[in-house]
């Protein structure tokens, strides 16, 4: 009998806690991985990228309580590899940087364990940066140095002589401090420091939640306590706080600290929940459809094996493009197999999804409604008589077809795909949801709202946190919530993904 392989580990940098901030070789090797063994301190969004088997083991549980102290997880690192696995540790900011990382990789190079180190952006610079704080600057420091607040308790000696620490040139930077935050403070001056030396302290740095309080090491330890700021945080002093004022952008964007819940289907959701992200939102995602082929196949083949006897396709949502062309190439392998048909579309979002197929719309209505789709085409021809193919979900409005219909034309309204309600939480973020709340939730179809109440109970859900705010991409997605009662605060107006962003920008604005 061979001998079983031994598998690899990775210490691997997740970065301060941002999920954009996570290098390209992290990701990749997160993607990769049969077991993570991760800390706290990340984005929900890091496991999201894993594998659906992948074994995820967190060393803290969901309330705090750590699950697996530090000799255990080594070991497990050893198990893992031996049985021939690859191992990632994700780690916030640098395995490298108070981290234990260097422990965790001298037990591999004991225990036999092949291993690779994947460097991270540390809090320590990235934290000050998006406070507004540059560690150097011409003119204000020319040095910086990063030094630990808290060491190991079982250390006999003191972990650090502030004052000697004051005499160190240009910003200091203090990572694990908070606990010992006066202590530093009346160390620093004893030091030497002027009590009106600028200090700063970031809370939950590089993230939707980052708090900074900008102050001098006379007052900081008191705009902290009035600001209940407490760990994890980066504490910073030196002449280069004062640009904060001035270069703090991170803070200032439109929807900063708004938790916005984004409900469309998983391969949908990103392009909504980055774009909310880069305007501050706190972006918890939770897929609540997931689209795949319709039940009953036979409707949608005859449909392709006839498609030269139709004149129009309507497709009423990029689903529906996505769902035909995957069908159409499957069984034709050609896009010619279209033919001179020509194509309408209810909306920009699925007119965008045809152009990246080099596909041109002939009929779009202005008002971007199903039941407006007929009155479109009318404008470019008669429906009279006309064979319309309608490539949309297994469920879907009737008014759309009911309007062709009374136009003149001869309608099949073909499932291409359905939806179902998807319940997987890799992340937590429903977890999350259920016991926080929210700022906004956002439905962009009727279906995401049938699936999520199936899911959450919305009407309860409401009630349990009252401050949550509902948005819809438009009319019938609305009359899906008036179906549970409930009325949004914000319908998008015009019916797009971007009138739905700028109404949550403008609201929350208000």
């Amino acid at each position: 009998m061979s001998k079983a392989k031994t598998g690899v580990v990775y210490l691997v940098g997740a970065g301060p806690g941002d999920l954009g901030l996570i290098t390209v070789r992290g990701a990749d090797l997160l993607r990769r991985a049969d077991v993570i063994i991760h800390d706290a301190l990340l984005d929900p969004g890091h496991l999201r990228i894993a594998r659906a088997n992948a074994e995820i083991v967190p060393i803290r549980l969901p309330g705090g309580e750590r699950q697996l102290t530090q000799e255990q997880v080594t070991q497990m690192l050893i198990d893992k590899a031996r049985s021939g696995q690859v191992v990632v540790r994700l780690k916030g900011g640098d395995p490298y940087v108070f981290g234990r990382g260097g422990e965790e990789a001298l037990a591999l190079v004991q225990a036999g364990i092949p291993f690779e180190v994947v460097p991270g952006v540390s809090s320590f610079t990235a934290a000050p940066a998006l406070a507004g704080i540059p560690l150097t600057h011409r003119g204000l420091a020319s040095a910086f140095s990063v030094l630990a607040g808290h060491e190991d308790p079982a250390k006999s000696d003191a972990a650090v002589d502030w004052s000697a620490a004051a005499k160190l040139h240009g910003t200091k930077v203090i990572l694990m401090g908070m606990h010992r935050l006066e202590t530093i403070v009346s160390g620093l001056i004893e030091g030497g420091l002027s009590a009106e030396t600028p200090a700063a302290v970031v809370r939950w740095g590089t993230t939707s939640t980052q708090t900074s309080v900008v102050g001098t090491l006379a007052n900081l330890k008191s705009k902290v306590d009035a600001a209940g700021i407490q760990s994890p945080a980066v504490v910073v002093v030196g002449e280069v706080v004062r640009l904060s004022q001035q270069l703090n952008w991170f803070e200032n964007r439109p929807l900063f600290g708004r938790r916005v819940v984004v409900t469309r289907s998983r391969d949908q959701a990103s392009e909504l929940g980055v774009r909310l992200t880069e305007l501050g939102a706190q972006v918890l995602e939770i897929p609540t459809i997931r689209i795949i082929p319709p039940a009953e196949r036979e409707p949608m083949v005859e449909a392709l094996a006839g498609l030269g006897e139709y004149d129009w396709i309507v497709f009423s949502s990029p689903n529906g493009v996505r769902s035909f062309f995957d069908a159409l190439l499957a069984a034709f392998d050609d896009i010619r197999a279209l033919g001179n048909l020509r194509i309408a579309a209810v909306g920009p979002a699925t007119a965008a999804s045809l152009k990246e197929l080099r596909l041109r719309v002939d009929a779009m209505p202005s008002e971007y409604l199903g039941k407006n789709v007929a009155k479109a085409i009318a404008d470019v021809e008669s429906l009279e008589n006309l064979r319309v193919l309608v490539a949309r979900a297994a469920v879907a409005n009737p008014d759309l077809c009911r309007e062709l219909e009374e136009h003149g034309a001869i309608v099949d309204d073909v499932a291409f795909y359905q939806t179902i309600a998807e319940t997987n939480d890799p992340g937590g973020d429903a977890a999350r949801l259920e016991a926080t709340g929210a700022d906004w939730i956002t439905f962009t179809s009727s279906s995401t709202v049938e699936h999520f109440h199936d899911r959450f109970n919305l009407p309860r859900l409401v009630q349990k946190h009252p401050g949550i705010r509902l948005a819809t991409i438009g009319p019938e997605t609305t009359k899906a919530l008036e179906r549970l009662q409930l009325k949004p605060a914000l319908q998008a107006k015009p019916h797009t993904l971007d009138g739905l962003i700028q109404g949550l920008v403008t609201a929350s604005a208000q």
